[in-house]
């Protein structure tokens, strides 16, 4: 397989109009269907023929001799890259929760952008930067009507008396892909859920493809203690810690 490094301009990188992918990588691929399924997705929403397949993917893991860390893929009109990065996650972040505060940016429920996994990211790249540099792990967005979505970079799951609630799509969110593994294999309630509601739930994560499930101990003045649920849904789930899957 001979690699593209070449960077071509198009509306991919003038407008946004690409998408993108990051698949976590344990001696092999891990949920790679569901990942290339999405993209499929967003690149037919967007209008763009070019499609990846899993013996490239494969292909390309071999010619590199990549087998941990995290493959991204990105995808334009003009553009098909491959290239490795690491997967950021350690023991301690999941040990002492992740700490969260809400974005000053709202999230558009109405866009269609939102949906999809496309290189239109300024917006979650800017409140990740600005959460950090205020010594936050993660900044989590509210939409126009002030119900919670999504963080920068994860989707948000709360926890009340065992039972898993997550806000619905209608909220405005990226439907991600260990989202979709819970939705599928746990019992979990979609709805919409107001910032100043929080109080009321005991266990709170974040999940994406790089951190499987990571607890949240605080989310501004909100703080989380319990992670009993946490650790029972992993396990059921099959996911496990830099989003593994058992």
């Amino acid at each position: 397989m001979e690699i593209d490094r070449k960077i071509v301009l198009d509306e991919g990188f003038l407008f946004g109009l690409g998408a993108f992918e990051t698949i976590a990588l344990s001696g092999r691929p891990i949920w790679l269907e569901r990942h290339l399924r999405r993209l499929d997705a967003t690149l037919a929403f967007l209008g763009i023929s070019r499609r990846v397949t899993k013996e490239e993917v494969y292909e390309y893991l071999k010619v590199e001799n990549i087998t941990t860390g995290a493959l991204k893929i990105v995808i334009s009109e003009k553009n098909k890259l491959f290239f490795p990065r690491e997967n950021p996650y350690t023991k301690q972040d999941y040990e002492r929760g992740f700490v969260a505060d809400f974005a000053k940016g709202r999230r558009n429920e109405h866009s269609s952008l939102t949906r999809h996994k496309t290189l239109n990211y300024g917006d979650c790249i800017l409140e990740k930067r600005r959460a950090a540099e205020r010594g936050f792990d993660e900044a989590i967005f509210l939409n126009s009507k002030g119900e919670i979505c999504e963080g920068c970079i994860s989707n948000i799951f709360f926890v009340r008396e065992g039972k898993l609630f997550t806000p619905k799509l209608s909220c405005g969110l990226l439907p991600g892909i260990v989202r979709e593994v819970l939705m599928e294999r746990c019992d979990v309630t979609e709805g919409q859920i107001l910032a100043e509601e929080i109080g009321r739930f005991e266990e709170c994560f974040l999940t994406n493809s790089l951190m499987g499930m990571m607890p949240v101990a605080r989310i501004g003045d909100c703080c989380f203690e319990s992670r009993e649920t946490i650790r029972r849904v992993r396990k059921e789930a099959g996911i496990y810690e830099n989003g593994d899957m058992g």
